[in-house]
């Protein structure tokens, strides 16, 4: 793994990265690389087809899956990724990778460039390492367990941090599937400022570039790796993340859905939109 570490490393020597763990510069160029094929799908055209849960699927998200594995392989952690059958192996296993080779499928599909490559690696339930790379306009977002959350964009190395100090609360919610639920309580809470955006792990990064401060979905659809590189993100910037209830989100559990949906924010208010929530919910 080190070996392979410091290759990348050599790579990217224009970056001034703090990370220790070398699963964080794979995963780094595993992210570059799949998004590198997914843009090329992106500008040269593409067929759709539907799983069973009528969700779209391309080439795209296949190709970057494979690319992805590709290089997590030679880690030899398991790895948990939609795009792949989950024989449960992993669930012996402390160290885990969570990816998502396309999330936001529907806006690949729909050619908004709000898609993004996610890979997580999880250890002892928590994770550990977060990489969120945007193709279409190559951003890359990283965060490692201690050692801080980036955005690294054209050469620029930004530390993401939240701000705590806004008084008012923007929202960013799902663009395809935001409910009269989730509307009503974002009424409840008191924000009219709200925008729609693909992928949630887009989302999660404008949190944590200070573009808002709240994203929450009810749904019990969301699974793992829909949010474990934005878990690791999110908490890095100092902002929080838990289920709609409050609880601790654990990974590489048995159930991959999250039951409860979830809940981003730059941490200010996190307790207070719980509690209005269950009140909410019990209307």
């Amino acid at each position: 793994i080190e070996e392979s570490a410091r290759d990348i490393l050599h790579k990217l020597n224009t970056f001034s990265l703090p990370f220790a763990k070398p699963e964080t510069y794979i995963a780094i160029e595993a992210a570059k690389q799949a998004g590198e094929a997914v843009l090329q799908i992106y500008q040269k055209g593409f067929t759709v087809e539907y799983k069973e849960e009528k969700e779209p699927i391309t080439i795209a998200d296949t190709t970057s899956n494979a690319i992805i594995i590709k290089y997590l392989k030679k880690t030899n952690h398991p790895i948990l990724s939609e795009e792949s059958p989950d024989d449960k192996q992993r669930l012996s296993f402390d160290k885990v990778w969570i990816i998502d080779p396309l999330d936001g499928t529907s806006d690949f599909v729909n050619k908004t460039g709000e898609f993004s490559v996610m890979i997580g690696f999880v250890e002892n339930n928590i994770p550990t390492i977060g990489v969120i790379y945007r193709p279409d306009n190559q951003e890359l977002f990283v965060a490692e367990k201690d050692n801080g959350a980036f955005k690294i964009n054209k050469g620029k190395v930004e530390k993401l941090r939240v701000d705590t100090n806004i008084d008012i609360m923007r929202a960013v919610v799902s663009r395809h599937h935001l409910t009269h639920h989730e509307k009503d309580f974002l009424e409840k809470i008191g924000v009219s400022d709200f925008k729609q955006k693909g992928s949630c792990g887009l989302k999660v990064a404008d949190i944590c570039s200070n573009k808002s401060e709240l994203y929450f979905t009810t749904t019990n659809k969301i699974k793992q790796w829909d949010s474990c590189a934005a878990h690791c993100l999110i908490t890095e910037s100092g902002g929080k993340v838990s289920d709609m209830f409050g609880n601790e989100i654990k990974y590489n559990t048995n159930k991959i859905n999250h039951e409860f949906g979830l809940l981003f924010s730059n941490g200010k208010t996190h307790s207070e939109i719980v509690k209005k929530y269950v009140l909410h919910y019990t209307d």
